[in-house]
């Protein structure tokens, strides 16, 4: 499977529209597309780094250089409490994904 066709599976696993994963990973609609259908078939780290990021992966995964389907990043104990506590407290999956790209607004304002 090419790195293309990786990304294209993810992608839509997530039900992601092209549009929605150049968005998040700020690469174009038409590079992304290029990349799906194996037409740029070696895009640079940087653009793999950051689709791998928002497909809950890993660049080693897309090169190839890795079997299992899907990398998983192991996840601490607290982390894994905080989750389930925020759970607990009614917190949605929108709530939360709300909160967290406020925070990455506050972070890049920061800078």
């Amino acid at each position: 499977m090419t790195v293309g066709e990786k990304i294209k599976n993810l992608r839509l696993k997530k039900k992601y529209s092209i549009s929605e994963l150049s968005e998040k990973a700020k690469v174009s609609k038409s590079y992304l597309s290029y990349i799906e259908r194996g037409i740029q078939g070696n895009p640079s780290l940087q653009v793999l780094s950051r689709l791998a990021d928002n497909l809950d992966t890993s660049v080693e995964y897309l090169m190839g250089q890795q079997n299992t389907k899907a990398f998983q990043k192991p996840v601490d104990e607290e982390w894994a409490g905080l989750v389930d506590e925020a759970i607990k407290n009614g917190i949605s999956k929108e709530d939360f994904a709300y909160y967290v790209d406020f925070m990455k607004f506050q972070s890049r304002n920061k800078q």
